[in-house]
């Protein structure tokens, strides 16, 4: 019998290993995101309804920074530390795919958004052990090449998911497309990760057995490290604010693309290859990006692909304003006129256009969060800055959705290509200045870690009104609930980080701002709330107003405390002679 290879023992094999397993991370976001998304329109399926499936989609990947510690702590010796995680996420993944193949669409679309954000817990989950697998094997001069490969993975990975599925549902019926996407992922699995033998790790075997008080003990260090990254230069600080924005004009490359190519008329086959080149184009962009960003200022690079990328979103808004194709559905009001040929043709070029200023624009960001990024907790802070990207993703999928249906796609496009913008005002403050201290922590971080904790308190007041009047929300239910949802997060990082911090210096307070961590977390469970008995929903609805306000009183506890362990150490400061 062939014995298949292990590919972590050589370069080459391990640049070829990270490139499959990265593809197996793509192939569901491209699924969803343009096969199901796609189909779901055929079906009749609204975009909102659309645009609110595929974001909610993308948040497990926007808290995947929270199952670092529990893959780092618990896990099989007999199965590899990294590689047992990975192997039992891929067979989870596609056990939880092939749940859905007999669910009634759109029918049960709320039952299948909910099993494919499991499914996509798992893919995230994946992700952290591959991410954690790539550091402790390859070799320092391999790095740089292996990342390449693994986005180049990803990418391709898209395309099997998205084009692969609609060129295999075009000949066989959607269903068939379900089988199609678990038989790729199995075939990684069989023939990567199960031939796959980690290096023994001396130093985690030595302290395993831990167990739930170890992991407790990580998830607490991982807080306040990245906690003082954030805080602890300005360029780590507007950093932390340009995740939570979309780096530029962003519908081209959400469901809005979708939905307008059924709109359009454009059959699977068409969609699919559009996919395909619009992957391949935007991954040649990310290599020319961050090839021409490494060699000219990179902060001027990233303002020109942002601003490029909302070209071909504001000319292709333009031709669908003047050629009347304005509202979701427009075409079954008999709007096939002579100009159709033309309005598909710009669909295309804007498509191809913005896919490859959208590849250009990833590299360069990506290296700009890695400038600001503390080399010391890197893996920490820069997967946060990622998860926090994909929250920007899922937010903006869920306005555009709603947008489609209540202005239109010309004037939801302007609003996207526009607010994308807003990303650059930040952009500047990622900048070291002359007389900035060297390292990653200078003297005004005590006082970021103030105004953060200041800002908490205020959204979380906010949030009484808000919660109360939730009615006069309208659509916009769901971007509120996407904001507040990061407030409460937040709140409970800072309270969490704040509480660690100052232990020493207030007890008393720090103690109760980590138990408060734990309640305003649980506020992300709100919307479960009506499927409760009668008593359950009057008291979960009572705490609903109660725990933002503690929340917000214990924030502002820690906005007025001087944050001293926060500060770089004197003689550093001398150092630098700042």
């Amino acid at each position: 019998m062939m014995r298949l290879p292990n590919l972590l023992a050589t370069a080459r094999g391990r640049l070829t290993a990270f490139f499959l397993l990265y593809l197996t991370e793509g192939i569901p976001l491209g699924f969803a995101a343009t096969a199901v998304a796609t189909q779901l329109r055929r079906q009749g399926v609204g975009p909102a309804e659309i645009g609110a499936f595929v974001g909610a989609f993308y948040l497990p990947w926007a808290f995947k920074w929270a199952y670092g510690p529990v893959v780092d702590v618990f896990a099989s010796a007999r199965l590899g530390r990294r590689r047992g995680w990975i192997l039992g996420m891929q067979v989870m993944m596609v056990l939880t795919l092939l749940s859905t193949v007999m669910l009634d669409l759109p029918r049960q679309l709320g039952l299948f958004t909910l099993i494919l954000l499991v499914h996509n817990v798992f893919s995230a989950t994946q992700d952290v052990a591959i991410d954690a697998l790539a550091v402790n094997t390859l070799q320092e001069h391999e790095r740089a090449t292996a990342n390449g490969m693994m986005f180049a993975g990803a990418s391709l990975g898209q395309a099997v998911g998205g084009s692969g599925a609609l060129f295999v549902a075009a000949q066989f019926g959607f269903q068939s497309s379900f089988y199609f996407v678990c038989g790729a992922i199995l075939l990684v699995t069989l023939f990567v990760v199960l031939p796959l033998k980690e290096a023994p790790d001396p130093a985690w075997e030595a302290r395993r057995g831990g167990g739930l008080h170890a992991a407790l003990r990580e998830m607490l260090s991982f807080v306040v490290n990245a906690f003082r990254s954030f805080v602890g230069t300005r360029g780590a600080f507007a950093g932390l604010g340009m995740a939570l924005l979309p780096p530029g004009a962003l519908c081209l490359g959400l469901a809005l693309q979708s939905n307008l190519a059924v709109e359009l008329g454009l059959p699977d086959d068409q969609v699919a290859w559009l996919n395909l080149w619009s992957t391949v184009i935007g991954a040649a962009g990310c290599v020319l990006g961050g090839f021409i960003s490494d060699r000219v200022d990179r902060r001027k690079a990233l303002n020109i692909y942002i601003l490029l990328m909302s070209v071909p979103v504001l000319v292709l808004a333009f031709f669908l304003q003047r050629e009347g194709w304005i509202t979701a559905d427009a075409n079954k009001a008999g709007l096939h006129n002579a100009a159709l040929g033309s309005l598909v043709l710009a669909f295309w070029v804007a498509t191809l256009t913005y896919a490859l200023f959208n590849g250009m624009m990833y590299s360069t960001a990506n290296a700009i969060f890695m400038d600001v990024t503390n080399p010391a907790v890197a893996a920490t802070q820069f997967t946060a800055y990622m998860a926090m990207a994909n929250l920007a993703i899922s937010y903006s999928s869920i306005w555009q959705g709603i947008g489609i249906e209540s202005w239109g796609y010309p004037t939801t496009m302007v609003i996207d290509g526009f607010f994308g913008l807003a990303y650059l005002l930040l952009l500047p403050f990622t900048r070291r200045r002359p007389g900035d201290p060297e390292g990653f922590t200078d003297a005004l971080a005590p006082q970021r870690a103030r105004k953060l904790a200041l800002g908490l308190a205020l959204m979380c007041l906010a949030w009484l009104p808000v919660h109360y009047e939730e009615s006069l929300l309208g659509p916009a239910q769901p971007i509120a609930g996407v904001l507040f949802s990061l407030v409460f997060v937040g709140s409970a990082v800072v309270l969490l980080a704040g509480g660690a911090v100052l232990l020493k210096e207030r007890p008393a307070l720090a103690r109760t701002a980590m138990w408060c961590s734990i309640l305003s977390a649980l506020l992300l469970l709100r919307k479960f709330l009506e499927d409760t008995p009668a008593p359950v929903q009057a008291l979960g609805h009572g705490l609903l107003y109660l725990i933002p306000v503690l929340t917000a009183a214990l924030l502002w506890q820690l906005a007025r405390r001087p944050w001293r362990d926060l500060a770089p150490e004197p003689q550093a400061i001398a150092a630098t002679g700042a």
